[in-house]
């Protein structure tokens, strides 16, 4: 062990920062998932917080919880069924561009979104959208139509989260698959063209089984995030018109965490979402293990 130690401390001393940076910033505030078990107040520490037991999960018999449950899953399907195989077709769609100056232009075009803030981007759909003077409303108006309150419209929200979620992410989430396309041996293709495979036979044959590693191990990371749905994204679009469908956990729990001081159930909601979210980590690497033999471990 001592001789491990001293053979590989550069390496060690490399790791050191990160690993410190890990323990601090991920393992000590797990010390906060006793709140969910505690009475805990403004002026009290968490250690000398009395005990309560599960008392803070009496939000389960709430009604409201449960709509805010089903607005949840409901965003979740619909951000996953449009957003995972998304970035899997432009990836694919780029790679088979030949023209290698538009092809560079296609992609840092699908790239720059990304980069904006959800701050910015709620207020460029608020300019786009907005019912007097919206560049859309304007369009629809010349056209005969009649304007439609898409930011307080409880039909056109969820639409409007999943689109506006598309165009930031899916050019920035094509880099892993494009790379993933890269390592694929190019003899298979010049094999496939022999045999007379047209394109969409070699895309199928050759393409997508070459990107299923990067896409199962994809698949498992994004299963955390599919229970959190993005409340950056949400919450500066959320007004009470349109709250009955975009009220989710993470705005559920910071409305009664924060603005109620709610601390014990924010923290046992919190707790429960983190659980289903390993739950769906560990389900999905076990599926994907006995399906195709890859996973995290």
């Amino acid at each position: 062990m001592l001789a491990s130690l001293r053979k590989y401390r550069w390496q060690y001393m490399m790791i050191l920062p990160a690993f410190v940076l890990l323990f601090l910033f991920n393992y000590v505030p797990m010390t906060g998932i006793q709140v969910a078990f505690k009475d805990f107040h403004i002026g009290l520490t968490v250690w000398n917080s009395p005990w309560v037991g599960f008392e803070n999960f009496a939000f389960l018999k709430d009604d409201q919880f449960w709509i805010v449950a089903r607005n949840t899953i409901y965003i979740a399907a619909l951000k996953f069924v449009f957003g995972f195989p998304a970035p899997i077709l432009l990836a694919l769609l780029i790679n088979e561009v030949r023209h290698s100056v538009f092809k560079r232009f296609v992609q840092s075009v699908s790239y720059l979104p990304h980069f904006f803030s959800w701050i910015v981007i709620a207020y460029i759909l608020q300019s786009l959208l907005t019912l007097d003077g919206g560049l859309v409303n304007q369009l629809i108006t010349n056209l005969g139509g009649d304007p439609v309150f898409f930011l307080g419209s409880t039909e056109w929200f969820r639409p409007m989260i999943v689109v506006s979620g598309l165009w930031k992410e899916v050019g920035w989430n094509t880099i892993l698959y494009l790379a993933a396309i890269t390592t694929i041996d190019p003899q298979l293709y010049e094999a496939a063209k022999v045999e007379g495979a047209g394109k969409l036979s070699q895309i199928r044959h050759i393409t997508i089984p070459g990107l299923m590693p990067t896409i199962t191990i994809i698949l498992i990371l994004s299963m955390p995030s599919l229970i959190a749905v993005g409340m950056d994204q949400i919450y500066p679009l959320m007004n009470p018109a349109n709250q009955p469908v975009a009220d989710v956990l993470d705005t559920y729990i910071l409305r009664s965490g924060l603005q109620q001081g709610y601390f014990g159930p924010a923290t046992a909601m919190g707790l429960i979402s983190s659980l289903i979210s390993l739950i769906l980590v560990v389900t999905t690497n076990k599926i994907s293990n006995r399906m195709n033999g890859e996973g995290l471990w």
